[in-house]
């Protein structure tokens, strides 16, 4: 079992290091304010954000990233909508560019109805940027072999999906990630298919370091809440993984002593 420091149990990045294992996206929500309220609720100090989808022209309040305070958050630029490696890797070069991060969310989509990733040229892309200085955390599928070949390349995690983009399905192959997560060294963080707090929990429960999530927020009734129900699924879901669950038994056992009872 892992072992942590209760009063410090920071999640590292190469030279990044967090306390909240929650990450967050931006998109999807109705206004820009409720992603504010949202991101301060769930307390996430990591928020993702689409380098190919910023309007950059944009000024003040209709600026995505006039909304989020950059001296308490750490962007996360992502290659969301790019399907090579070479565009993936253009858009990393921008986002530094940009004065945005060396820490980056490496996506290339393999295909466009499930956004499943193209692990093969993720794989191509990973290593240029490892190679310039990037800290890369590749959105891959649930494969222990393609883990353990990024962690090769020198990601400084791995983050797999637990069902299709914005699916909600929740964790739909737990054995997987437990085997990537016996496979590996690097922190694994569950990218994808999160859709309400229980799903994070059980997620933090086998041993995943962190989540990342986005349509479990915005797309909620109440997104702020949900925010807060999330900051406490993958707060408690650490907890239980650290603390180290019962054993499972077929059969019932007393809570109570039974020797020495009147009677």
């Amino acid at each position: 079992m892992e072992e942590a420091d209760a009063m410090d149990d920071t999640l590292s990045f190469g030279k990044h290091k967090f306390a909240s294992r929650l990450f967050v996206g931006t998109g999807k929500y109705p206004d820009f304010s409720t992603m504010q309220r949202a991101i301060e609720a769930c307390g996430a100090e990591v928020v993702t954000v689409a380098v190919r989808r910023l309007d950059l022209a944009a000024k003040g309040e209709q600026a995505l990233l006039h909304w989020i305070d950059r001296t308490k958050i750490t962007l996360l630029p992502n290659t969301a909508g790019c399907f090579t490696a070479d565009d993936a890797v253009r858009t990393c070069r921008l986002a530094r560019e940009l004065g945005m991060s060396d820490l980056v969310k490496l996506e290339v989509i393999g295909d466009t109805r499930t956004l499943f990733p193209d692990n093969e040229q993720l794989l191509v892309a990973a290593k240029i940027l490892v190679k310039e200085g990037f800290t890369v955390l590749p959105y891959t599928t649930d494969d222990p072999v393609v883990a353990r070949k990024l962690e090769d390349a020198g990601c400084a995690a791995v983050m797999p999906l637990g069902a299709p983009i914005g699916s909600g399905l929740g964790l739909r192959n737990p054995v997987n990630l437990q085997i990537i997560l016996e496979t590996i060294k690097v922190p694994v963080i569950v990218d994808a298919g999160v859709g309400t707090a229980s799903d994070a929990a059980i997620a933090m429960e086998l041993g995943c370091h962190g989540v990342l999530m986005n349509t479990a927020i915005a797309g909620a009734k109440d997104p702020v809440r949900m925010a807060t129900a999330m900051k406490l699924a993958v707060e408690a879901g650490r907890h239980a993984f650290l603390a180290g669950r019962m054993p499972r038994k077929l059969h019932a056992a007393a809570s109570s002593p039974i020797t020495g009872m009147i009677g």
